[in-house]
């Protein structure tokens, strides 16, 4: 019998619950101005994971939280979060002493994505509105002076992607000396990012002295490890609601459909005409489908806008606004912004190509169906892809294990998704009321590694600042052009006419301007015509004998321009008299042999 001795682990508290809170954020604790700032978005009533988390994050305990995509833990460690840090109005209300304020971070939340950056600051601007609390997002694809500015004059909380993060901690621009509180939000995605090496040396510059809280929809082993070096005794908590066993939320309708890929864009551009179908988000596995996707939808009448990584920060954040304010109403995207995106009245989700793994499907579906709210999620398959969803569908026990084969004129696709009968795959003129994408107006982000409000070509589709994709073009000085002949610059018709009567009158003694210069020619026209001439006076080593010849051909040029004869014509009459002069010349240089 072989003894195993007892693991040295860190000790957890689990708690597994599904229950159905009936409390109120005043009655869990949190300090009454938060309260007030939520209830005037409508927002007094907490979710299961924010009901079990809240009291033991305010107590200052290590979190482990889990829940389901889309039940509120953006609130649940951020109102812990908001309480933990010391602003000018608890000093005024007497909660806190003036020693304790300072402009450096008092809290820093690390997120995998720029959009869930976005999307968290967002959510605690609005928590701690009352307060007043500077809550400021650090994340790349922005220029780097806004934030050092910001961080020069005082911030309390700071959420940030682990790079830049790295990179201001590193230039001695952001300090981290101070902070009471971290958060990791969506771990596990910061696991296939590759970012927990990052995430590791963050840590490591922070005080050991600090409240650590982690959350995620899913946890994977090595994050459960992280979990184990760097938390102290933590609190893991699973919360769910009580009718919803599974691991996707009940409030979801899903939908799967084997479909061919040369037709997959008519049957989205008729799911997009369901009934009741309001926002919908259309997710792809590769940037060059989204983009082609998205321009498909556009070219048939439909307001979408496209987010994947061939589009650059100020594009990618002006599709979300327009997606957010219902300038749009379909949103094409690839996996970059299935994690925390929360957009209001997100009917409909559409899965274009099937989904890597389990994980990234609850991500996608999650993104309707939140808060309560109903949803439809929807997934195209492919031939190729039945293996991979039937991996997915026995791990999430979706119970569609053979999708049925589906086209866009199937009628059970227009039965299961309310289809109304005779739509087509073009959105009719009378319905098209949306403003579109070039309704939003692009923010300049003074963007880093590329150049202003560019797309990435063909693949990027519409790119940004005028929706072209295209680089501006460079003011180059206009070209100077000039004509020359033979060396010479040649001016307008004006200049070159006596140019041709200079050549044809003093062609006439080509012998007699070689003599002169001492047998040097200038270059002229038609010169090696001329040369023969010169070329036979030459040989003959006698200069009366070349202008004898020049001037007999004299008269035979002179009439030759009167009768408007051809150069052809003057250059045989030209080479003819340079033969006979050659031959001229030969019985007299015999006898003086």
């Amino acid at each position: 019998m072989r003894y195993d001795p007892p693991r040295r682990l860190i000790t957890r508290h689990t708690e597994e619950a599904s229950i159905l809170t009936t409390t109120t954020f005043r009655e869990l604790g949190i300090l009454s101005e938060t309260a007030e700032a939520l209830e005037a978005v409508g927002i007094s009533t907490p979710f299961p994971i924010q009901s079990m988390t809240l009291p033991v994050a305010l107590a200052g305990g290590d979190v482990i939280g889990q829940a389901k995509t889309g039940t509120g833990k953006t609130l649940g460690f951020g109102l812990p979060l908001l309480e933990s840090v010391t602003v000018p109005a608890d000093v005024e209300s007497g909660r806190a002493e003036p020693e304790l304020l300072t402009d450096s971070p008092q809290a820093l939340i690390v997120v995998p994505t720029r959009e869930l950056c976005q999307q968290v600051t967002n959510d605690l601007l609005t928590a701690g509105k009352v307060r007043n609390v500077r809550v400021l997002p650090i994340y790349g694809g922005r220029a780097y002076e806004p934030q050092v500015e910001a961080l020069k004059k005082g911030v309390d909380v700071v959420v940030g992607t682990p790079g830049r993060l790295l990179d201001l901690a590193g230039q001695k621009k952001l300090r981290l000396s101070d902070v009471r509180t971290l958060v990791l939000d969506e771990a596990d995605e910061m696991l296939d990012l590759g970012f927990l090496p990052d995430v590791e040396k963050i840590i490591q510059m922070l005080p050991v002295k600090r409240q650590t809280m982690l959350f995620s929809a899913t946890m994977p082993g090595q994050v459960i490890s992280l979990a184990r070096r760097y938390m102290n005794r933590p609190t893991h908590i699973r919360a769910s609601e009580p009718d919803d066993a599974g691991q996707t939320v009940a409030n979801t309708t899903q939908h799967a459909f084997r479909a061919h890929s040369l037709d997959k864009q008519e049957m989205v551009a008729r799911i997009l005409q369901a009934e009741g179908c309001e926002l919908a988000m259309i997710f792809c596995r590769t940037k060059r489908t989204a983009a082609d996707v998205a321009d498909q939808l556009t070219r048939r009448g439909f307001a979408a806008g496209a987010v994947h990584g061939d589009l650059g920060q100020g594009a990618r954040e002006q599709a979300l606004r327009a997606f957010r304010n219902g300038k749009v109403n379909v949103l094409v995207c690839t996996d970059v912004a299935a994690r925390g995106i929360d957009v209001d009245n997100v009917t409909h989700v559409v899965n274009y190509q099937t989904p890597e793994d389990e994980k990234t499907y609850l991500h996608r579906i999650g993104r309707t169906g939140r808060a309560g709210a109903s949803g439809t999620a929807v997934t195209l398959v492919d031939w190729d892809d039945i293996p991979r969803w039937q991996l997915i569908n026995k791990a999430l026990e979706l119970g569609l294990p053979d999708p049925e084969e589906t086209y866009s004129t199937s009628p059970h696709l227009y039965e299961a998704l309310g289809i109304p009968e005779g739509t087509k795959g073009v959105l009719p003129r009378g319905e098209r009321t949306r403003a579109g994408l070039k309704a939003e107006q692009v923010e300049d982000l003074g963007e880093t590694g590329r150049g202003p409000a560019r797309g990435r070509g063909g693949r990027g589709g519409p790119g940004k600042d005028g929706e072209s994709g295209e680089r501006p073009k460079r003011a180059r000085p206009p070209r100077q052009r000039r004509r020359t002949r033979n060396g010479r610059p040649v001016g307008d018709e004006g200049t070159t006419a006596p140019a041709a009567g200079t050549a044809d009158g003093t062609a006439v003694t080509p012998a007699a301007g070689a003599e002169g210069d001492g047998g040097a020619r200038k270059p002229r026209r038609r010169r090696r015509t001329r040369g023969g001439g010169g070329a036979s006076a030459g040989d003959a080593g006698s200069a009366g004998t070349a202008t004898a010849t020049a001037t007999a051909a004299g008269p035979q040029r002179d009439a030759a321009a009167e009768e408007g004869a051809k150069p052809r014509r003057r250059r045989r009459t030209r080479a003819g008299g340079g033969n006979s002069a050659k031959a001229a010349q030969q019985p007299e240089a015999s006898p003086e042999s």
